[in-house]
């Protein structure tokens, strides 16, 4: 243990809790994702690779998701895939934003979100 270590304490490095994504990169998903969410809520995270805001609300949310929530839960790198996040603009009439979370339940957005409120969302009332 360094003298650091003693004074301000060493802190273990916790371990990320795995949310069960569904990556999003053919934009044939989003048909997908209006029939299943006729059965079961689909969520779509249009995450920035290269915004800091992005991975701090990315990790945020995924420290705070309840693995029990009933959805699918799906992931876009709007870097690699900005075909999808325009698409997804386009067929659910949502302004694009980044880190931005949809919320579709039977054929229709019912929330959507960006930002910091992203990790603030409470399913139980969307779902």
């Amino acid at each position: 243990m360094g003298i650091f270590d003693s004074v301000f304490g060493k802190k273990e490095k916790q371990e990320q809790k795995q949310l069960p994504w569904i990556e999003l990169n053919d934009r044939t998903q989003l048909d997908m994702i209006l029939e299943k969410s006729n059965q079961r809520a689909q969520v779509i995270y249009k995450h920035s690779s290269t915004c800091g805001i992005s991975s701090m609300v990315l990790n945020m949310f995924t420290n705070s998701y309840d693995l029990e929530t009933d959805c699918d839960l799906y992931f876009l790198t709007i870097q690699h895939h900005r075909d999808i996040s325009n698409e997804i603009a386009h067929k659910f009439r949502v302004r694009h934003e980044s880190p931005q979370m949809l919320i579709i339940k039977d054929g229709e957005v019912t929330f959507h979100t960006s930002h910091g409120a992203i990790a603030d969302i409470d399913f139980s009332k969307y779902l």
